[in-house]
């Protein structure tokens, strides 16, 4: 069956649902908003603990990644982000969903190749590139400021 363009335009208008940006936008804000919320509550928690403000930070950061891959693994992330949207993917807590989630799928195949192998399916791309760009950027930054006399 050949389709045209016209055809299939009209087949992925009526396939696909609505949706109202204006609602989605306020709630990935407000859910985004909460988690980083949660995120300053307990870096307030850890400072007050007596723990410096640097490693308040990196306590944080583990916090929320390991509250990501409990809630994931519970089933409870996957229903807040259904409404969360994009503000459930930008905080680290997406990144810990985001190699959860095919863990648990996989498990069944195994430690190895199942657990191991699929973990990183959905965050290793971005792993490497996030790498590789900010290698290649920051050696432009240096010979940008070796050109300048900066360094």
């Amino acid at each position: 069956m050949k389709v045209t363009k016209q055809q299939y335009f009209q087949m992925t208008k009526v396939a696909s649902p609505d949706s109202n940006i204006l609602v989605n936008c306020t709630k990935a804000f407000f859910i985004g908003g909460l988690i980083c919320t949660v995120g300053q509550v307990l870096t307030n928690f850890y400072i007050a603990l007596g723990v410096s403000k640097e490693i308040s930070g990196t306590l944080t950061s583990v916090s929320l990644i390991f509250l990501g891959g409990l809630l994931t693994s519970i089933g409870i992330y996957d229903n807040i982000a259904k409404h969360g949207g994009a503000g459930t993917l930008v905080p680290i807590t997406g990144f810990a969903n985001s190699i959860v989630s095919p863990a648990i799928e996989f498990k069944s195949e195994g430690f190895v190749l199942g657990l191991g192998a699929k973990m990183f399916i959905i965050a290793g791309p971005v792993l490497v590139y996030g790498i590789i760009s900010s290698v290649v950027f920051g050696v432009i930054y240096y010979l940008l400021n070796y050109v300048s006399g900066g360094i």
